[in-house]
């Protein structure tokens, strides 16, 4: 049974139930001590106790929604609404819902994730109170449910997977891999959202080979086997032309054959060699030009100090990571000047094959560019109205990447 502190003082106002809780037990020396004794507390009650009794628990604890403050954990809360720390307590109540997410996913009990959200939304949270520090509490929830860490855990939760219309619906699982790849998330959002993200990636490989495999069947019907891409039947048949000009692996021997004639070149070489590679791309000339003048004048001075030296691992991906923002968002709220020729021109296929072939000739790259990704679909959410050639890309993004670089881990 999960240890927790007791205190008697039932009937006492709830400023008088807090005061005697803080007096009466042994002291909390910090708010890391505060909220470490949260933490413990739920991860000893989700393996133990039912969800629904974990939900009561977290309702209680965070909600405040009757006079009884008689656990430990209520008082490691109030440690931190006395200290007057609202960024703590963010993040203590994003660690825990991630706690309890965790655990419920690894027991299948992901239906009690939409029944957490929906504790977070109580109207009672808007509701004032008798207490002042029940009021900063709830205060600090509704600050909570305004942030960009409320909408992560809400994306993990797909309460909103109905809305087609907002684009990062279109790539939860970029989403979900910017959250994994974030160091300063919890450790159980970034094992949250990896897992969930691996998922999806997988689920959709699988319905996309199966459709591309049958989609132009005459015996197969649309109801057996569904488009799961929001592109049309023209776009996949392009695609599949592509792929069905080279091997499935072309892309791939294309990098590692590039790879294998650049190690031992210099650096400067090697930037010379980068350009020749990325720009076999088979788009009209004009195009392939621009793009070229572009990325020359980017890669001509990029890192120019190691011009003599030979490539290694290190440069090489920060040479990748600095393309990928070239090809994306070089401030990380906007889209690039080339990510917006590529637009202007309607190549959203080029551009992604681009960032494709970055990605195979370095793989850790994939981690700075969903986070660039994730960057421009919080940009175009605010603009719906431009987003039209930004879903385009997402969506041939997540085919091309299905079919060729989804072998690798996030």
């Amino acid at each position: 049974m999960v240890n927790r502190f007791v205190y008697d003082t039932a009937g006492l106002p709830i400023e008088e139930q807090v005061a005697e809780m803080i007096n009466s037990a042994p002291a909390i020396c910090s708010i890391e001590e505060a909220q470490e004794i949260i933490y413990s507390f739920f991860i000893d009650i989700v393996k133990q106790w039912t969800p629904e009794a974990v939900l009561q628990e977290f309702r209680h604890i965070f909600i405040q929604d009757n006079d009884s403050l008689s656990s430990n954990p209520v008082r490691a809360i109030y440690e931190i609404v006395f200290a007057n720390k609202p960024e703590e307590f963010h993040y203590t109540i994003k660690r825990v819902c991630y706690i309890v997410v965790n655990n419920w996913v690894a027991k299948r009990n992901n239906n009690y994730i939409q029944k957490l959200i929906e504790i977070l939304n109580d109207p009672i949270i808007r509701r004032r109170s008798l207490s002042p520090m029940i009021d900063r509490l709830r205060k600090w929830i509704q600050i909570f449910l305004e942030s960009k860490d409320y909408q992560e855990l809400e994306l993990y939760a797909q309460t909103k997977v109905q809305d087609r219309s907002r684009l990062s619906n279109r790539a939860t699982s970029i989403l979900l891999s910017s959250q994994y790849n974030n160091p300063t998330n919890p450790i159980e959002q970034r094992e949250a959202a990896k897992n969930r993200a691996l998922q999806l990636k997988c689920r959709f490989k699988f319905d996309l080979a199966m459709y591309m495999t049958r989609f132009e069947s005459a015996t197969t019907t649309n109801s057996l086997c569904q488009n799961p891409t929001e592109v049309g039947d023209e776009v996949l048949r392009i695609i599949k032309i592509i792929v069905a000009k080279r091997d499935t692996s072309s892309y791939i021997n294309l990098a590692d054959k590039f790879m294998g004639e650049v190690r031992r070149k210099n650096y400067q070489q090697f930037k010379q060699s980068l350009q020749s590679y990325l720009m076999c791309t088979g788009e009209n000339q004009k195009l392939v030009d621009s793009l070229s003048v572009n990325l020359s004048q980017k890669l001509n001075s990029l890192y120019a100090v190691h011009n003599d030296k030979v490539l290694t691992d290190q440069l090489l991906l920060k040479t990748c990571n600095k393309l990928i923002e070239y090809l994306t968002t070089e401030n990380r709220r906007q889209p690039s000047k080339l990510l917006i020729i590529l637009m202007n021109e309607g190549h959203p296929l080029t551009a992604v094959v681009l960032l494709l072939k970055i990605v195979l000739i370095c793989k850790p790259a994939r981690i700075h560019l969903e986070s660039c990704i994730a960057d421009l679909i919080g940009y175009y959410d605010k603009f719906p109205e431009e987003s039209i050639w930004m879903k385009n890309f997402i969506e041939i993004f997540n085919i091309m990447f299905a079919i060729y670089a989804d072998n690798m881990l996030i």
